[in-house]
């Protein structure tokens, strides 16, 4: 020959620490084919393969099948591509493992039963479109026939999620259990009573447009944090704030039909089901977390209940 070391089997597996088991069993599907055989018969290697060992081993722990691995070794296909290839399937395994992680998760915490683990599976499974068909059809429960403000159009937006192409587990279990919230037929009817609640406020008249929920925060989260006790005159220079807030936000007289009036926006918008809606949603979404409002509404609707039964 022309004088380049010759390495058995054995020589190899020394050199790369593969088994001579492994690499009898990929020389004899042609990936690290022998150079020539010794006077007894033995495979005999040149030092190519050495180099040609580690790639195909670094190719396996990748995950590559031996039949792509020989398409690379014998460049009939650009490593590159079938890297590339490969990394798109990996991805595609990741968001299913993650789905099948977000489900056991929840099941796990939940004690769900079967059928409901059946109907967590399905809705972790839903295409990006037919999350989307989902979320419109519940979202056009509570908004459609309203007055066509863009305020409106913007709340709707706000309160849609976007769960992203390559979630993380908790983003994946955050849309589960949101998905199953939004197909609750009381939390639909609830949500529905707000969106109608805020459009007559908005249609009344033009101006400041902020909810009577932010309005009403704003002027009673002092006295909350001051500990001052909802139902003891003390309160009365908030409540009379808020409620004259909410009566320029109207338009109307800051009367006892006034107060009544706000105290149904402030209870139908006090329900635990849509402050852990807004919570997923934030989660999926990667927004920061709010600041939760159950606080304020309860102080206020205990102070407008005392004032508005005397």
């Amino acid at each position: 020959m022309n004088g380049e070391p010759r390495y058995s089997i054995g020589d190899l597996a020394r050199r790369t620490g593969l088994t001579v088991k492994t690499i009898r069993f990929w020389s004899d599907r042609g990936i690290v084919p022998p150079t020539d055989r010794g006077p007894t018969g033995r495979r005999r290697y040149g030092v190519e393969a050495v180099a040609r060992l580690d790639l195909v081993r670094t190719l396996r722990d990748l995950g590559l099948d031996l039949a792509t691995i020989r398409t690379v070794v014998d460049r009939e296909v650009p490593l590159a591509e079938v890297a590339a290839a490969h990394a798109e399937a990996l991805a595609t395994q990741i968001r299913v493992l993650r789905l099948r992680r977000a489900v056991l998760t929840a099941v796990a915490r939940r004690g769900s039963t079967p059928e409901e683990m059946e109907l967590m599976h399905k809705l972790a499974r839903l295409s990006a479109d037919e999350r989307r068909r989902m979320i419109d059809e519940f979202l056009d429960a509570a908004f459609a026939g309203l007055n066509a403000d863009p305020g409106l159009a913007g709340i709707r937006r706000s309160l849609t999620p976007e769960l992203p192409d390559n979630p993380e587990a908790e983003q994946v279990e955050a849309w589960v259990e949101l998905a199953e919230l939004s197909q609750d037929p009381d939390f639909r009817a609830g949500l529905r009573r707000i969106a109608a609640q805020h459009a007559a406020d908005r249609a009344e008249h033009t101006g400041v447009r902020r909810d009577a929920v932010a309005i009403v925060r704003d002027e009673v989260e002092p006295a909350l944090a001051a500990g001052v006790d909802p139902l003891s005159p003390a309160a009365d220079p908030a409540v009379a704030a808020a409620t004259a807030r909410y009566a320029q936000l109207c338009g109307r007289p800051d009367d006892a039909d006034l107060r009544r009036r706000l105290l149904a926006r402030l209870e139908s918008a006090n329900d635990p089901r849509r402050e852990r809606y807004l919570h997923l949603l934030a989660v999926i979404n990667g927004w920061p977390a709010g600041e939760s409002l159950a606080p304020v509404l309860d102080w206020s609707i205990r102070a407008l209940r005392a004032r508005t039964a005397e």
